[in-house]
């Protein structure tokens, strides 16, 4: 690992890609994310603040980090986060900083976020029917989901891209109904099949880079400070304990070849 000449792990994959988890919490309750009855939520000295989480990201940018994504949990619901991605925004090397939303706030959200130096969204979408996104999110509003992307959409936040999450495949009746959307609206769709942490269950995302190992460039930061080298795995190292470059240093190390299991961590806490 050097300074500026880009961080590559042990198999030389290129590691350029920082995805940050700024919150557990979410406003929705999906039923492949989050348990029913709720989960132990982490304490507020255990979460880094805005300060800590750009210091992160300020050193990840320097070593050859160039792609940020902002997820949760979900992001919006974490107080104050115009100021934290007007903080990343700031930094140099940074060519595309983006988020994952489930759209619900981002009415309200997205033209102070671009404002402060977004790029662009992924936004979270199973279906197009009303009864069944209540199901799945028990209790979400579609129509929210539904204003927040054209806002996001008159906002400029684009190329907005669809995660859809399917069963099976993506000819699936709600996966081609949020095809067709996407098709009218002009909007990018991807297919994310169900993932499993516990079983070691996951598979390349259909439209988009995910779940491919052999080209895998990313590293992930949960909210409390941990850095993942994998989804897939239970490799983990505490910013705060080690500091930001040796847990970096750990982390490319450390890298796997593959996915495996990861029996730790959960979608909510990690940011997928």
């Amino acid at each position: 690992m050097q300074e500026n000449s880009g961080m590559y792990d042990s198999f030389d994959r290129r590691i350029n890609y920082l995805r940050i988890s700024v919150t557990d919490r979410c406003n929705l309750r999906c039923v492949y994310c989050m348990p029913e009855d709720g989960i132990k939520m982490l304490q507020h000295t255990e979460i880094l603040s805005f300060e800590e989480i750009a210091e992160v990201t300020r050193v990840a940018v320097s070593l050859g980090v160039d792609k940020v994504r902002i997820t949760g949990g979900e992001p919006l619901v974490r107080k104050g986060i115009v100021s934290l991605v007007e903080m990343l925004g700031k930094i140099e090397g940074i060519n595309d900083l983006s988020m994952t939303t489930n759209g619900v706030l981002l009415k309200k959200y997205a033209g102070l976020l671009r404002e402060a130096g977004l790029h662009r969204v992924n936004v979270s979408l199973d279906t197009l029917d009303t009864g069944r996104f209540r199901l799945l999110t028990r209790g979400g509003e579609l129509s929210e989901v539904l204003e927040g992307i054209q806002t996001a959409s008159d906002a400029g936040l684009t190329p907005i891209k669809i995660n859809c999450v399917v069963q099976q495949s993506s000819d699936e009746p709600d996966a081609r109904l949020v095809a067709e959307y996407c098709r009218q609206h002009k909007l990018e769709v991807r297919f994310i099949h169900q993932m499993n942490l516990t079983e070691g269950h996951f598979s390349v995302v259909e439209g988009g880079t995910g779940g491919d190992c052999s080209s895998c460039n990313r590293l992930r930061l949960t909210a409390n400070g941990k850095l993942l080298p994998c989804l897939f795995g239970e490799q983990e190292y505490d910013v705060r304990k080690l500091g930001i470059e040796k847990a970096i240093q750990l982390a490319l190390e450390n890298k796997p070849a593959c996915g495996s299991l990861n029996l730790k961590g959960e979608f909510y806490n990690i940011g997928g």
